[in-house]
């Protein structure tokens, strides 16, 4: 008798740091049936629905006092709760698999309240609030930083990195759209998701400098800053974004970044040097968690952008395009950081993890 594929459940959503090292260990996982859970009119609803079946739920963030909102939300999660644990069921899934963020929470509940496994991945330094609410109920929680565990005091983890798309594990050939002469030295300016138009007006204030000095500069603005177009170089290229990263990010001697957790997992991967402005704004601050890793390990100059003025910008800059032996040092510390076979390592647990439950319900139906 041929025995059925294992079926089961990602709950991710929002953003790329949620969504790409889930598909990437959705990836490692082609023996499975695989359902998709996110909320509409957000990235996956984008990204998912060509490879995975999708099912959307409507579920917000968590609110800092009680009151009128908290009363809302918590009837919204009660509905996602019941709404998940019936797709469970319907479904016949085997166990639930998640990256964080809001969508894991009605995940995690319904999964444990069946009896169904349920395994997180968290790749902040930080975990964030539903992280360290719910990660006592998960069955496993995979880290993407090893610093994390001492704040989950309560729960099984294990350190596996944070998986990234396929195309940062393999050489790439330098953009040609961008035309940029291998021997000229290259930055790359990352804002990231969460907003950087603040950090966007401290490069081109300083970029002036960088481009005198025979730079090269890709800068990835973003879609809203109002004030893109506003430096013209022949060597100052920026686009909202670039689907490239990889190669990019090979090429490029160094990057100005903000630090959200992926974007320093490519980083480390690249092997590539920055200077680090984590986002101010974040969730309890968990991009400044995310940089310190870096900076104690040499592979980061960390910034705060309050505390970042145009002048002090410029000169570090300055400072590493004349230093190139500091940009190697830097290089192979980011190197060291990074885990490779984080998304196969991931992949591994989640079978163990699914695996182990399904022996243990065997041995148990065949013992009654």
């Amino acid at each position: 008798m041929v025995s059925s594929p294992t079926r089961l459940l990602v709950a991710a959503s929002g953003t790329g740091g949620h969504l790409f090292p889930a598909i990437a260990t959705a990836e490692q996982l082609s023996d499975y049936e695989i359902e998709w859970l996110g909320v509409p009119d957000r990235l996956e609803t984008q990204l998912v629905p060509q490879t995975y079946r999708l099912h959307t739920i409507r579920v917000g963030g968590f609110q800092q006092r009680l009151g009128l909102g908290s009363v809302r939300l918590f009837a919204q999660l009660s509905r996602a709760i019941f709404q998940v644990r019936q797709l469970l069921l319907q479904g016949k899934f085997q166990g639930v698999f998640t990256t964080g963020g809001y969508i894991s929470a009605p995940a995690i509940i319904a999964a444990r309240s069946l009896g169904l496994p349920a395994i997180l991945h968290e790749s902040n330094a930080l975990p964030g609030k539903v992280t360290r609410w719910l990660s006592p109920w998960c069955t496993k929680v995979a880290l993407g930083f090893d610093t994390a565990s001492s704040l989950l005091p309560r729960t099984s983890s294990v350190c596996v990195g944070t998986p990234v798309r396929s195309q940062f594990l393999q050489p790439a050939a330098t953009p040609e759209a961008f035309a940029i002469p291998e021997e000229a030295p290259l930055i790359v300016v990352v804002g990231g998701s969460q907003g950087a138009v603040a950090m966007n007006q401290l490069v081109r204030q300083a970029a002036p400098d960088w481009l005198e000095a025979g730079a090269w500069l890709v800068h990835l603005t973003g879609e809203n800053d109002p004030e893109a177009d506003r430096l013209s170089h022949p060597h100052y290229i920026h686009r909202p974004f670039y689907d490239n990263m990889a190669a990019l990010l090979q090429r490029a001697d160094f990057a100005i970044s903000r630090a959200g957790a992926g974007t320093l997992t490519e980083l480390a991967i690249t092997g590539t040097p920055a200077i680090l402005i984590p986002y101010p704004f974040a969730a309890e601050d968990h991009q400044t968690y995310n940089a310190a890793v870096f900076a104690a390990a040499g592979a980061a100059l960390v910034n705060r952008q309050s505390d970042l003025a145009v002048a002090d910008l410029r000169d570090r800059v300055l400072t590493l395009l004349n230093n190139p032996e500091r940009l190697a040092q830097m290089a192979q510390a980011a190197k060291d950081l990074a885990i490779f076979d984080s998304a196969e390592r991931l992949a591994k647990l989640v079978r163990d993890v699914i695996d182990h439950r399904a022996q243990t319900s065997s041995k148990n139906f065949r013992t009654i």
